[in-house]
């Protein structure tokens, strides 16, 4: 496996650079896919192999494919930053990595050494680099590593055949109205993990679980659902994409804790450690649906926000479900959300210090 070479195989027919930069104008975020994908195979016996830089098309599948039946699958989402002087850059490759091998534990897949991963990345934009949109408007290339059983067979256990995919996407902003606070709907009927469960893996089966809540919350004109805990539904986990945080009058912050069924999200790692940097209180323990409530209609909490590598940090002006609705529709983004925010993107494009090494250079 040391020093595995990626074989390259160009696409005879890659997206005329005109169009191409037609689309690079306003990406949709995910309805655009690159030119080429990574492919890396496992086997049992073999181990890591085979590993390819392909144009990118369908994946040739078995309808017994073990993927389609037994839901061995993990992904990861991460993005490439052009910065002022044309260089590609991403952010904390290493901690995906680390947390794609975290969740093929769990989902019993074979772990990916962290250098096969960043060399994936590297392997993909140089030959996909065109895609990464110059750095106006938040716009990235959305890079989509993902994990599946690959192995032919009816049967319940863990595959013997894996394969490893990179795709990636042009992109804006995840949510389209600038910084505007959402609205969060409350899931009162569903859970999105359970305890000793996936909720810690990044599994499809995990996103699976959030939809019907998720179409409720759409039906209700709210952009993303919050889960409670599945044992109490008294504790307030995480969105269905991202971490949550909250902002006290005093000046302290607080955010769920990990405790198996949350996301290790590295944008919420990342934040963490950002508002460390300024000197301010961070708790990370259990918060209270109720808490969230009377904090909020009381002014003991003034700021709320989410935070995810899709959206990066969210305002949140109110949440709502069938019985309620909390905080305001008119909310303002608050400073330190807002703050956040800026040191956070100024950090991934380049324009503010990285003092802790976060980024990593794909191209220059």
């Amino acid at each position: 496996m040391a020093g595995l070479k990626f074989e390259v195989t160009r696409n005879t027919k890659p997206k005329p650079d005109a169009e191409r930069e037609e689309l690079l104008k306003a990406p949709v975020f995910g309805a655009n896919l690159t030119d080429h994908q990574v492919v890396v195979v496992w086997e049992k016996d073999k181990g890591w192999h085979s590993a390819e830089v392909i144009p990118y098309g369908p994946i040739m599948m078995d309808p017994s494919a073990a993927v389609l039946h037994y839901g061995q699958e993990i992904f990861e989402g991460i993005k490439a930053y052009r910065h002022a002087d044309g260089s590609i850059w991403t952010f904390r490759p290493e901690a995906n990595a680390k947390r794609l091998q975290l969740s093929a534990r769990r989902m019993a897949l074979p772990e990916l050494p962290t250098e096969i991963f960043v060399e994936s990345l590297k392997q993909l934009i140089a030959v996909d680099g065109a895609w990464v949109p110059e750095p106006v408007d938040e716009k990235t290339l959305y890079i989509r590593p993902f994990e599946i059983a690959a192995e032919n067979f009816l049967g319940v256990r863990a595959a013997q055949r894996a394969e490893y995919r990179v795709i990636a996407s042009p992109v804006g902003p995840y949510f389209t109205g600038g910084l505007k606070p959402v609205s969060i709907w409350i899931a009162l009927d569903s859970a999105r993990a359970g305890k000793h469960g996936t909720g810690e893996a990044k599994t499809g089966g995990n996103y699976a679980a959030s939809l019907l809540a998720q179409n409720e919350g759409y039906e209700n004109g709210c952009s993303q659902v919050m889960f409670l805990d599945a044992e109490s539904a008294t504790y307030i986990e995480e969105l269905g994409g991202m971490n949550l945080f909250f902002v006290y009058k005093d000046g302290h912050v607080a955010t769920p804790a990990l405790d198996g069924t949350i996301l290790r999200g590295i944008t919420r790692d990342s934040v963490v450690t950002l508002i460390k940097d300024r000197g301010l209180k961070l708790e990370e323990r259990k918060i209270t649906l109720d808490e969230v409530r009377e904090g909020i209609n009381s002014g003991e909490i003034v700021e709320v926000f989410a935070c995810g590598t899709a959206a990066v940090i969210t305002p949140i002006g109110q949440f709502k479900s069938r019985l309620e609705t909390i905080g305001s529709a008119d909310a303002e983004p608050g400073a330190l959300t807002a703050s956040l925010r800026e040191e956070l993107t100024g950090i991934q494009y380049g324009k503010v210090a990285d003092r802790h090494n976060w980024l990593v250079k794909l191209s220059d």
